[in-house]
């Protein structure tokens, strides 16, 4: 890796050709629809100035403007907060914020509510087109059935990282390349794009990196898919969590839309759960389904210290259920308060609370766009896959 990094640093042409390469099919973002990450360093928290022409992303609001606030229980975003604080600590404008957020107490609903109101000013977020609504989608922590060897039910595996995997940051060099990173292998004296997800398992080139061996391939797919999960192991009776390790470089393809427009389903259907019935319904296709996404995720292994905590997000910190969103951290600074204003899955019912944009994700993209975690298991799981709903966005930053 030493020598690549030599290389770029001494050959613009060279660097070219890498980046030429690589873009070809090695450009890679975090998981869609929003999965763990490795740590990403949060934007700085101020209102973007925008082109002249253009319509600010984030305009200056009130509490009194933002629908539901008043009714919010904010001491249940509390924890997720201090989360947050362990990192924005660290930043000038965050400081004090931060610091006073120690001495608040945790319980005291109204103390919180005065915390933010006292120190907080909303900015609402919107589209470069002018609109103040877009996407929310939601994603959430699934258990998979496995075992340490493979045996019995337990035919499907899921690998740590590959030795080749080569990961190439070129932020240093071009700031405008942050949080961009390009993954391949070297073949010879070139960096080549790594293999697909078709051609990792046809080929059989991952033999001796299996982490662990589950009971259901459609399971271990939708893995990938969120980014991180918990298997339940029944060689050792140990419960493990599985977290993103890394990814094969290639953007997420999605097998929902696949289906739809082959005809097989409708978009209200595209869902996890009518995806599952689908394959049921047609066990021949699976691998055809789901070889259409190129992307593959690496996991690795880490304990569950505590089960009421969630996986960790893009800010290597714990995400909280119904508290925590995914972000495009090109236009929300990682780690801030965010209200959001949306409504339940496949229902008119508000949803309107204070989350923290504690995560990203491949399919994020944009200014009003959210990925909202649902926390753990199989009700958290139905209710990620049925949300695709419209949602406003109010940012808060401090008045430091």
């Amino acid at each position: 890796m030493s020598l690549i990094q030599t290389s770029i640093r001494r050959s613009l042409p060279a660097l070219a050709v890498i980046v030429a390469v690589s873009l070809a099919a090695c450009t890679t973002t975090p998981l869609p629809p929003a999965t763990p990450t490795p740590p990403v360093t949060p934007a700085k928290p101020s209102v973007p100035a925008q082109p002249e022409g253009q319509a600010q992303e984030m305009q200056k609001s009130s509490f009194a403007a933002m629908p539901g606030w008043d009714r919010d229980a904010l001491r249940e975003a509390w924890p997720a907060f201090l989360i947050s604080c362990q990192t924005l600590v660290r930043r000038s404008e965050w400081k004090n914020a931060c610091t006073t957020a120690r001495q608040v107490n945790a319980n005291d609903e109204g103390a919180i509510r005065a915390f933010f109101e006292s120190g907080f000013t909303p900015y609402k977020v919107f589209n470069p087109d002018g609109s103040d609504t877009g996407l929310v989608t939601g994603y959430y922590e699934p258990l998979l059935r496995g075992s340490r060897k493979r045996g019995g039910p337990y035919q499907t595996p899921l690998y740590r990282a590959p030795d080749d995997l080569l990961t190439i940051d070129l932020a240093s060099l071009y700031p405008e390349l942050k949080n961009m990173r390009l993954r391949g292998r070297v073949v010879g004296n070139k960096v080549v794009p790594y293999s697909s997800r078709a051609e990792l398992l046809q080929s059989g080139a991952l033999a001796g990196k299996e982490l662990v061996w589950v009971d259901d391939p459609v399971e271990a797919f939708f893995l990938q898919v969120q980014g991180s999960g918990r298997v339940q192991l029944a060689d050792t009776q140990e419960t493990v969590r599985l977290a993103y390790a890394d990814q094969n470089g290639y953007p997420y393809k999605s097998i929902g839309r696949y289906l739809v427009d082959k005809g097989e389903m409708t978009l209200s259907q595209a869902s996890a759960q009518g995806i599952k019935a689908w394959v049921i319904a047609n066990p021949s296709r699976q691998n055809e389904l789901l070889n259409v996404n190129p992307s593959y995720i690496f996991f690795k292994e880490e304990k569950i210290a505590d089960p009421s905590k969630g996986p960790k997000g893009a800010m290597g910190l714990p995400l909280t259920g119904q508290r925590s969103i995914a972000v495009d951290p090109q236009h929300i600074p990682l780690g801030t308060p965010v209200f959001l204003a949306t409504t339940q899955p496949n229902s008119d019912t508000v949803l309107q609370r204070l989350v923290l944009a504690q995560d990203t994700g491949g399919a994020i993209r944009g200014a009003v766009r959210a990925d909202y975690f649902w926390g753990f298991g199989n009700e958290a799981g139905e209710k990620a896959g049925g949300m695709k709903q419209r949602g406003m966005m109010w940012v808060l930053l401090p008045n430091s």
